[in-house]
């Protein structure tokens, strides 16, 4: 049985990118926004607070997770991009899917904050040399990461949680 957390299998991680992989990982950040809005389109409001899998976030959780998580991300590039090897900060991913603006505000909100987000960081990493790739950052729990590792992880990001939608869509035959 598939592991219904992973629909597009973990991540996997890749060492020394080519700037081949990495203009393929930049546009799948680039295509995100428009795989998650293709995923949630045309579910009623109780498809939306439904859990993508028994004991998982919502589709509503889901959708207002991924630009929480973008937003994160798009900083901590431009820290690095601007400061020697930042620390950066983490942030509580399960709490902040139960904060009341989860719950109030509906996922178009957030559909549309992805896709401005993605235009300016899309526009950033467009213009990022190989050297600026290298850069790195200081993450508490998993030590220096670069911006190459940064990439891979976002690039693998955005289509995980839209295949947690299109996978309970399919499961439910939601069309």
């Amino acid at each position: 049985m598939t592991d219904l957390r992973y629909p597009i299998g973990k991540l996997q991680k890749e060492p020394n990118l080519t700037e081949e992989k990495r203009r393929e990982m930049i546009d799948q950040i680039d295509q995100a926004p428009a795989l998650l809005r293709a995923a949630v389109e045309g579910l009623t409001p109780e498809q939306i607070d439904t859990p993508y899998r028994p004991g998982g976030w919502t589709v509503r959780q889901l959708a207002h997770h991924v630009p929480d998580s973008h937003l994160n991300a798009y900083i901590r590039f431009k820290l690095a991009l601007t400061e020697d090897e930042p620390p950066i900060k983490t942030y509580e991913e399960a709490a902040w899917a139960e904060l009341p603006d989860t719950a109030s505000v509906p996922v178009e909100v957030s559909l549309v904050l992805l896709e401005s987000l993605h235009r300016r960081w899309v526009a950033l990493l467009r213009a990022m040399s190989a050297a600026d790739f290298e850069r790195t950052l200081l993450h508490p729990d998993h030590g220096v990461i670069s911006l190459d590792q940064l990439l891979g992880i976002y690039s693998w990001h955005g289509r995980h949680h839209a295949a947690h939608v299109t996978a309970l869509r399919e499961r439910e035959g939601w069309g």
